[in-house]
């Protein structure tokens, strides 16, 4: 009966353990990357979806679903030991790890758009750059046409009243 007791009491210590991983978890993802206040919320929603399950699966896996005290307090010991030890640099290693992934990724990213750079200068160059060239020139000789055709049809106005 104890020894079944020690066990269980071990594991849920592990459940800690593994609860405060998945914390860690949401952690690294908020440090890494920045997220709006909806995903958050969905986040901790998710979080302790998943710490629940987790704890009933443990229940009643390994105690038929007999909730006891020890197994609570094994479960914050857990967790407090894996803070105190491992958290710090789980949480360190993977930032540094997921920064170092999101370098990467950038850098092979501009690469890949230098062809659609080059091309989009090419476009501008020689499409864009002449049609408003063409377009300016338009307009201005279109008002400059408007102001002479209306300062003709005052002059006319004018003779025809004299």
């Amino acid at each position: 009966m104890i020894t079944n007791q020690a066990y269980l009491f071990f594991i849920f210590i592990i459940n800690g353990i593994i609860i405060g991983l998945l914390f860690d978890f949401f952690r690294i993802l908020r440090k890494s990357f920045k997220t709006p206040d909806i995903i958050t919320y969905i986040e901790d929603l998710l979080f302790w979806i998943l710490t629940g399950f987790i704890v009933l699966y443990s229940i009643f896996t390994f105690n038929n679903g007999e909730i006891r005290l020890y197994m609570i307090l094994a479960i914050i010991l857990g967790a407090i030991i894996y803070m105190l030890v491992a958290s710090r640099y789980i949480i360190k290693i993977n930032v540094t790890i997921i920064d170092f992934i999101k370098k990467i990724l950038k850098k092979i990213f501009n690469i890949i758009l230098i062809p659609f750079k080059f091309l989009h200068k090419l476009i501008k160059k020689f499409f864009i750059k002449p049609s408003m060239f063409i377009i300016i020139n338009i307009r201005k000789f279109s008002t400059k046409l408007f102001n002479n055709f209306h300062n003709n049809s005052k002059n006319l106005k004018k003779c025809s009243k004299s």
